[in-house]
């Protein structure tokens, strides 16, 4: 390869929430007062949806390029080149593009949910996502009081997930439902969902007048072969359906705080613009844009890499793990592993791990519901650095079965 995704890099005191957050995020210990068996150099870290592999150079150095002009005010995406760079980069993946007029930013897709919910919804009103489910997809209604409403994805098995639109219809129809927040690629199981699957969840949403929030941040992280189709691609002509795309996963840039929101409403972006803040980062602004404007293979290699590393996972569960219930997952650096067979009676799956393996991890009920037993394994990270942390949870899970 090209580039060389086995290099380690410390990302330790360099405030890093993987490195020196995780007690405050996992366990919820602020004071830091929690001891492990493990030093905290010793964990093997495979939590947090970030890559353990180096950002890419043309990222670094237009950022580089950026800081020299050697002022960093107050900043807006002015230049219609950031617009013409994501529209290329999304008619080349997915001969699909959003109007410019629709296309805002916000610090992030996460901070995105929050307030659209706020917006889109009133007090007395519900929200519905689809479980098991990345938690702030519950964390934004709860934020504003609003009713969560879940239904669960159908698992045949082996882990291939499939929609219950007989009981998502069912919840969708309650008048007091307002709003779908809509996962594609799915987090956690990685689903791309088909075209005939968005049509179906999108006639739904229109028939009853129901907004739609599709975070795709993981639409460019799929496995070799494959291809994702965005939400707004298949549902054409409702413009109550909100897309959130953003170059931070793909390109290991999470901490820049930078993401787009594509909203076709024009009252709604209006709602938008005069609720938030309204500046941006500069050096965010020109990270996003160099990665929209990429020519190099980088990505096709991260996305080998990824395979070969997924490939990996799979072939040790089978080996060691048999009972173990895990599918390579179309997209996404995430593993959804159901390990219940080995943890009959544990339902802290993190501090199991964390202490009985010096692995970081999440998994069980921080997906919401419809997730227990399960753990969520981040195998963005060195071949060697995976080959210890599925060892040390093996070695942790045949060792509880004894």
């Amino acid at each position: 390869m090209k580039y060389n995704f086995d290099e380690k890099i410390d990302r330790q005191h360099t405030n890093c929430m993987s490195t020196d957050g995780f007690r405050a995020y996992i366990f919820h210990d602020t004071e830091g007062t929690m001891t492990f068996p493990y030093k905290d150099e010793e964990f093997i870290r495979m939590w947090i949806a970030d890559m353990e592999f180096a950002t890419p150079d043309f990222i670094l150095n237009a950022i580089r390029t950026r800081l020299d002009r050697r002022i960093l005010g107050y900043t807006k995406v002015f230049d219609p080149a950031y617009y013409e760079a994501f529209k290329n980069w999304t008619d080349k993946k997915y001969g699909w593009h959003c109007e410019k007029e629709h296309l805002v930013s916000s610090p992030g897709i996460v901070p995105a949910l929050y307030w659209l919910v706020g917006f889109l919804t009133k007090c007395d009103e519900k929200v519905l996502i689809m479980t098991p489910s990345y938690k702030h997809f519950m964390g934004a209604p709860m934020w504003h009081n609003r009713e969560l409403l879940c239904t669960d994805l159908v698992n045949d098995g082996t882990g291939y997930y499939t929609i219950d639109f007989d009981d998502f219809e069912r919840k969708a129809a309650d008048p007091k439902t307002t709003l779908c927040l809509f996962c594609n690629p799915h987090n956690p199981s990685g689903r791309i969902w088909t075209e005939e699957e968005l049509k179906r969840v999108g006639d739904i949403c229109k028939k009853h007048g129901v907004y739609i929030v599709s975070d795709e941040i993981h639409c460019d992280l799929i496995r070799t072969g494959l291809q994702h189709i965005p939400m707004a691609k298949v549902v054409t002509d409702y413009d109550k359906l909100i897309t959130c795309m953003a170059p931070s996963k793909t390109f290991n840039i999470a901490g820049m705080m930078f993401s787009n929101v594509i909203i076709p409403n024009d009252k709604t972006r209006e709602l938008w613009y005069s609720k938030r803040y309204m500046n941006d980062n500069p050096l965010s602004i020109a990270a996003a844009q160099a990665a929209y404007a990429m020519e190099e293979d980088w990505l096709d290699q991260l996305k080998l890499y990824l395979d070969g590393n997924f490939k990996f996972v799979y072939d040790y569960i089978a080996a060691r793990l048999p009972e173990a219930k895990f599918r390579i997952p179309e997209a996404t650096y995430l593993g959804w592993v159901d390990v219940s067979a080995y943890l009959p009676r544990v339902d802290a799956l993190p501090k199991f791990f964390a202490e009985n393996a010096g692995v970081l991890l999440e998994g069980g009920n921080m997906f919401v519901q419809n997730s227990n037993g399960f753990i969520r394994l981040n195998v963005a990270c060195q071949r060697d650095v995976l080959a210890d942390g599925m060892k040390r949870i093996a070695d942790a899970l045949l060792h509880n079965r004894k």
